[in-house]
């Protein structure tokens, strides 16, 4: 095979690896979801466009007031945007979502199985990172950093990642921006300690390498 041909069809390889790895490319202008469709597939069937209006794109979603964060135990509320509440956002890719941050609260460490994220801060002050996965030469390294009003940060799709007000006496507000409209997401602490059925305390004394006692009384956080 000619080195040519061998270039072409890696990187043919390359670019379609790319394009199956998030959501689908739209095929016309809009596929609005059907959520009352009986049809299963993955993502949403398309409403009949003939039947689809101005109000299929719109929400009203008052993203401009803040939110309550006192009912939260990590003292955080999440407003996500996506296609359940935007059916127009079908096979678009994106998704929207506030965060609003009580003084010293957080967005727990997570991850968006499906979405690459960036993060803006409205108000306030963030310390923000993300740790990558457990490849050999860099293992589990953090990338951190302090952002201000104005600063943007991103997460790479499906790394495990966080955010933390510090200050004491301030709130903070942050628009994130995800590329899925189902981004998807899986709270680090909930999935292991809050499963159901639990996850063996066997098997978490050992990863954790704690005692069961420990892992019970964390599993009983949940």
């Amino acid at each position: 095979m000619a080195a040519s041909t061998f270039l072409l069809i890696a990187f043919l390889a390359l670019i379609t690896s790319q394009a199956i790895a998030s959501d689908p490319s739209p095929l016309q202008d809009f596929c609005v979801a059907d959520k009352d469709s009986p049809v299963k597939v993955n993502g949403f069937v398309c409403k009949d466009p003939m039947a689809v209006n101005a109000d299929d794109f719109f929400k009203a979603a008052k993203l401009d007031q803040p939110r309550d964060t006192t009912k939260s135990k990590v003292g955080s509320n999440v407003t996500l945007i996506n296609v359940m509440q935007l059916p127009g956002l079908n096979t678009l890719g994106i998704s929207l979502a506030r965060i609003d941050y009580a003084p010293l609260g957080q967005n727990p460490p997570h991850t968006h199985p499906r979405a690459t994220e960036i993060l803006t801060v409205l108000e306030g002050t963030l310390y923000v990172g993300f740790v990558t996965s457990n490849q050999a030469d860099r293992s589990n390294r953090l990338f951190a950093k302090v952002l201000n009003k104005g600063d943007v940060f991103v997460f790479p799709q499906g790394l495990i990642h966080f955010q933390f007000n510090p200050v004491h006496d301030k709130p903070a507000v942050a628009l994130a921006a995800l590329s899925s409209q189902n981004p998807g997401a899986i709270t680090i602490a909930n999935a292991v300690f809050g499963s159901k059925p639990p996850i063996s305390d066997d098997v978490l004394a050992k990863a954790f390498q704690v005692q069961k006692g420990t892992i019970d009384w964390l599993q009983a956080q949940f």
